[in-house]
């Protein structure tokens, strides 16, 4: 039988059967599994928890509205636009599984239900030329930094200005919009060497993801990461031919793709596993811990892949299980931590960045009085392909972070920091906006609390 190259026969993808009726929403290539969609048991825990139902009210666009569908699609209903309408609107924020007591792995059931819907439903030419251009450019850090002259220039310019008194800005596209109102500060770009010895006593041997997103637009975070471990005493190796992990594409149901990207992430770190697969980027951890999974069906790399997911550790979450012996100088500013959901929920690590800032003298950490667990709508694309509803979250965020009264927000993944960043500049709030790690970092050097509270960092 003729199969694409996602390996599911051609048959599978044909709309109507024989010219009579619609093909049913799943085929049989890793579809959402009926046992897990049958642990829902409609109880209804997760509509608080859920930021789209918050956001709009339908029971569809809550998770056991989704598991309901799926369950639908299972029985034969076809993959209607209006089945697909809801499934895209899902931040995929995994904050439902956190609020479930069932224990419903909803994480599983729209990964396997986008890839699903990314194979089989017919999108608009206009949202598959968006889309393939998105992962035309930011799994691939090389073409990531071929942004940064462009974006200096365009911040020198002062073109968002232009934009914006002549009223183009606001005519452009949403999509458009919303890309132009999540650009960064370019930043000078860090060079790492392969090896970078303990600082005295030799506690752990670990190695480092330095990303995408993060690599280009963010390259303080990895230093100050790759400090902060030797630091404390870890040897850290950086393997120069690590890539992307294949988080946005897992997110966004490209599956095929996303499993090319972990083989070779895996190969990069081959042969000789460090002690802990170091990842400062909560999306790229939660999907890098879930490898076993990924390539479960793969006979050459599901041994290996599940041996790479079982030492992989979030940077705050490997800190946390080592007693500190660099020292920590004062810090006396106020921070905020805000959690990132793949780092709350789909890894479980809470406390841990908490306990870290807790070690830095005279730093006062404040919590969120209001949508604590509420999603900021980064979500991987999704604040480009779904501007509206992104920018809507972005706005309680922002308006969560800004009634706490600290004067630096820290969380732990570059999409929330770009995310929230702009919800606060649409208030007109300035505030730097940091990974923990920066923070830390900051207080074992001994850095000014001037250089600490400058947004141009």
């Amino acid at each position: 039988m003729p199969r694409g190259d996602d390996g599911a026969p051609a048959s599978w993808r044909s709309a109507p059967r024989n010219g009579r009726a619609p093909m049913p929403a799943f085929d049989g290539l890793n579809a959402p599994a009926r046992e897990l969609i049958d642990d829902c048991v409609h109880c209804g825990f997760c509509l608080p928890a859920c930021p789209t139902y918050a956001l709009f009210g339908d029971e569809m666009d809550s998770p056991r509205g989704r598991i309901y569908l799926m369950k639908e699609g299972l029985q034969g209903e076809p993959l209607s636009a209006t089945m697909v309408r809801h499934f895209d609107l899902c931040l995929g924020c995994l904050a439902c599984e956190t609020a479930c007591p069932s224990n419903v792995q909803y994480g599983k059931l729209l990964e396997a239900t986008r890839q699903q819907v990314e194979r089989r439903h017919p999108r608009a030419l206009s949202d598959r030329l968006f889309r393939s251009a998105l992962f035309a450019l930011f799994p691939y850090p090389a073409r990531l930094r071929l942004l940064l002259p462009a974006l200096s220039l365009y911040r020198r310019l002062r073109v968002h200005q232009a934009l914006e008194m002549t009223g183009i800005l606001a005519r452009l596209p949403a999509r458009l919009r919303a890309a132009e109102a999540l650009m960064p500060v370019p930043r000078c770009q860090v060079t790492f060497p392969r090896n970078t010895q303990a600082r005295g006593r030799q506690r752990a041997r670990v190695g480092v993801l330095l990303g995408c997103v993060q690599r280009v637009f963010f390259p303080d975070v990895n230093a100050a990461t790759v400090r902060v471990l030797a630091a404390e005493g870890c040897a850290v190796s950086i393997p120069p031919s690590q890539g992307c992990c294949g988080a946005l594409s897992l997110h966004a149901g490209r599956g095929a793709e996303a499993r090319a990207f972990a083989r070779r992430l895996i190969d990069a770190f081959a042969p000789d596993l460090p002690d802990a697969v170091i990842v400062n980027s909560a999306g790229c951890g939660s999907a890098m811990k879930g490898y076993g999974q990924l390539l479960r069906d793969d006979a050459a790399y599901a041994e290996r892949a599940a041996a790479f997911a079982g030492r992989v550790r979030d940077a705050t979450e490997w800190l946390a299980t080592l007693a500190p012996v660099a020292h920590r100088h004062p810090l006396p500013i106020s921070v905020v931590y805000q959690d990132a959901c793949h780092l709350a929920h789909g890894q479980g690590v809470r406390r841990q960045p908490r306990d870290l800032l807790g070690q830095i003298p005279g730093l006062m950490l404040k919590e969120l009085l209001v949508d604590r667990d509420l999603c900021c709508g980064s979500a991987g694309i999704y604040n480009l392909v779904e501007p509206a509803a992104a920018a809507a979250l972005a706005e309680r965020k922002a308006a969560a972070v800004a009634s706490a009264g600290a004067q630096v927000l820290a969380t732990g993944n570059p999409g929330c920091r770009l995310q929230i960043a702009a919800g606060l500049a649409r208030r007109g709030v300035t505030m730097p906006v940091l990974h923990p790690i920066e923070l830390l970092d900051a207080s074992i050097r001994e850095l000014p609390v001037a250089s600490i509270l400058s947004t141009e960092r």
